[in-house]
């Protein structure tokens, strides 16, 4: 299954899942890629999967293939997204990435929380926003990877409204059919219950509502996050803007899981990915479900068409 432009797949950790659900999505899907990342990893599960590999040296070429990164100056798989983002800056095509084990590239230098922070850099972009479609919820974040006592400190209304903004760009641009109305999560327990709770959906959250209403976007909040994702649920919402990273996955992970796609908004480029960690305990065990990346190649393929 080809598409318009070059679809490349960097399965990320090579100690974890990613190369076996990057290979397997091939293969089940009959996509074609060029995958990027550490080599010995790959060809392992290529030759485990029947999936024959050309090698290249440059990201042009067609067909399935592959593109070794091991062996530099830097991890495998961060050498992997540098090159896939610089490639994809200049021509047509999309990146589909594999998970990254934040806690061993921080002991080998890499020094950003995970891959939207380096993927923002790389397209000098000051704040891509991390979304979660292709389930029954659809949800996007306005922090994304901060410890939560820092979250409250973080949270500004242009921030906010640059996640509604983009959210609502997204629904309408890709999902005409849906009702397209977006819900705001407030930060507190009950939104802040009129100040009682906190002071975050007067100060920041409800004016960036209400400045996205007067562009003319459906949206609606702050209301509490239980109550955003019931009605994401029943349909009565089409799109959830949560404001800390657990507060929007955990309900779309407990839903979702494995097919969702993560989907990073405003950048000049597409790029999506699984929804999971590199599941480190399964890993080598050959029993790695790779459907998250098969949604996440097939999104990658639709944005690109």
């Amino acid at each position: 299954m080809s598409s318009p432009g070059r679809l490349i797949v960097t399965p990320g950790d090579p100690l974890g899942i990613g190369p076996e659900v990057a290979v397997k999505a091939i293969v089940q899907g009959n996509f074609e890629a060029l995958l990027v990342g550490d080599g010995a990893a790959i060809r392992a599960e290529a030759l485990k999967h029947g999936l024959k590999l050309k090698e290249v040296g440059r990201p042009d070429r067609e067909g399935v293939s592959l593109l070794d990164t091991s062996g530099g100056q830097e991890p495998a798989e961060v050498a992997a997204i540098r090159l896939s983002v610089h490639w994809l800056l200049a021509h047509p095509g999309a990146l589909a990435t594999g998970p990254i084990h934040k806690a061993r590239l921080a002991r080998q230098g890499f020094r950003h929380p995970g891959h939207t922070e380096f993927l923002g850099e790389l397209c000098g972009v000051d704040s891509p926003v991390m979304a979660f479609v292709g389930g029954r919820l659809m949800v996007s974040l306005v922090t994304v990877h901060l410890p939560l006592r820092e979250v409250a400190g973080a949270l500004t209304m242009e921030g906010v409204l640059r996640t509604i903004r983009l959210s609502a760009r997204a629904l309408q641009g890709h999902f005409p059919k849906r009702v397209g109305r977006v819900a705001v999560c407030g930060l507190n327990p009950h939104a802040g219950d009129g100040g009682l709770l906190g002071d975050e959906e007067q100060r920041v959250i409800g004016p960036a509502v209400e400045q996205a209403q007067s562009e003319g976007w459906n949206v609606v909040g702050p209301i509490s996050a239980e109550t955003a994702f019931r009605k994401a649920a029943l349909g009565e919402v089409d799109w959830v803007v949560a404001m800390y990273h657990d507060q929007g996955l955990a309900p779309l992970k407990l839903v979702d899981f494995g097919k969702s796609v993560n989907w990073t908004l405003g950048l000049p480029m597409v790029r999506t990915s699984v929804d999971h960690g590199t599941a480190d305990d399964i890993a080598g065990k050959g029993i790695a479900d790779p459907s998250s990346m098969i949604a996440a190649i097939e999104w990658a393929n639709q944005l690109i068409r």
